[in-house]
C-alpha cells in the first residue's frame, strides 16, 4: 500500500476511531481464536514446542499464518475504506437535499414560479449589471384584474385554479430568458433581459393579449384581465428599490383603466402612490 492510500487510510481511522477499534479487536480475537483452534487440534504443533530455541515455523505453518494476517489486514482495510464510501454517499445526499431546499425556498409552492426572494435576487443583479454599464433591462409589475371578485364568488380552492391558469398563459408568452415570479397573490413581475423600450412594448402586450380569453376552470368561466405596469433600466433607476417602486406606480396608472393595459413609468407624471388598491 503506498504512503497516500496509507495516510488516507489514517484519516478514515481517525474519522471512525471507535468502528475501527471495534474491527481490531474483532480480527484480533479472530486470529487469536483460529490459533487456539490450531493448538487444541495440533493442526500446527509450534505451540507446544515454543519454548525450544531450534522450533521453527514450517513453510506451510508460515503460508497460513501469513494468508490469515493478510486476510484480517484486508477486512479492516476493507472496512474503512467502505465506511468513506459511505460518507462520500451520505454527503451527497445531503447536498442534493440541501439543493432541494434551496430550490424549494426560491420557488412558490402553488404556481412552482420563482417567488419573491428569487425575483429580488435576480433584480439586484440586473441593477448592478445596468449600473456598471452596457446592459439594458426591462421590469414589469402585473396585477390581475377581477381576480378578487373570483375568490369572493367561488372560493379561495376556484381561485387558486385560475392562477394556476393565468401563470400558464403567462409562461407561453413569456421569453425562455425572462425571469417570470409571483410576488405574492394576485401580483406577478417578469425580468426581461436585454431589451429596448420598443422590445418591452411588445413583451407587456404578449402579456395582456394573453388574458383576452376568458378563463375556464372549475366548470366556471371567468374575466379576468391584467395591469401592467413597466420600468425600463438603467433609465428609471439603478437601485432595484426604485425599479420595483417605479414599476409598481406604473401599474397603478395601467390598473385605473378600464380595460387591460401596459403603462410604462414616466418620472415627469408618476406621483408616488401608498395605498394598494384592491384586485
Amino acid at each position: 500500500m503506498n504512503f497516500a492510500r496509507a495516510k488516507s487510510l489514517g484519516r478514515i481511522v481517525a474519522r471512525h476511531p471507535w468502528s475501527s477499534l471495534r474491527d481490531a479487536a474483532l480480527l484480533s480475537s479472530f486470529m487469536a481464536f483460529a490459533v487456539l483452534v490450531a493448538w487444541r487440534y495440533d493442526l500446527f504443533a509450534f505451540l507446544k514446542s515454543l519454548s525450544d530455541p531450534q522450533r521453527t515455523i514450517s513453510p506451510p505453518e508460515a503460508v497460513l499464518l501469513a494468508i490469515l494476517f493478510a486476510c484480517c489486514v484486508y477486512t479492516f482495510i476493507a472496512r474503512r475504506f467502505a465506511e468513506a464510501r459511505c460518507d462520500a454517499a451520505s454527503e451527497s445526499c445531503h447536498e442534493v437535499e440541501m439543493r432541494k431546499l434551496r430550490e424549494l425556498a426560491l420557488q412558490d409552492p402553488l404556481t412552482r414560479l420563482p417567488n419573491r426572494r428569487a425575483l429580488l435576487a435576480g433584480l439586484e443583479e440586473a441593477t448592478v449589471a445596468c449600473a456598471s454599464g452596457g446592459s439594458h433591462h426591462a421590469f414589469f409589475i402585473l396585477d390581475l384584474n377581477g381576480f378578487k371578485r373570483v375568490n369572493d364568488l367561488y372560493g379561495h380552492a376556484v381561485g387558486d385554479h385560475v392562477l394556476q391558469v393565468v401563470v400558464e398563459r403567462f409562461r407561453r408568452v413569456a421569453r425562455p430568458s425572462d425571469l417570470l415570479a409571483r410576488l405574492g397573490g394576485d401580483e406577478f413581475a417578469v425580468l426581461s433581459y436585454d431589451v429596448d423600450r420598443t422590445a418591452a412594448m411588445e413583451i407587456g402586450a404578449r402579456f395582456v393579449r394573453s388574458l383576452d380569453s376568458a378563463v375556464s376552470t372549475d366548470g366556471f368561466s371567468h374575466d379576468v384581465g391584467v395591469a401592467v405596469g413597466a420600468t425600463l433600466m438603467p433609465d428609471d433607476g439603478l437601485s432595484s428599490e426604485a425599479i420595483l417602486h417605479n414599476a409598481d406606480v406604473a401599474m397603478y396608472r395601467a390598473k385605473a383603466q378600464a380595460q387591460s393595459a401596459v403603462a410604462f413609468f414616466d418620472a415627469a407624471i408618476e406621483k408616488p402612490q401608498s395605498v394598494r388598491e384592491a384586485g
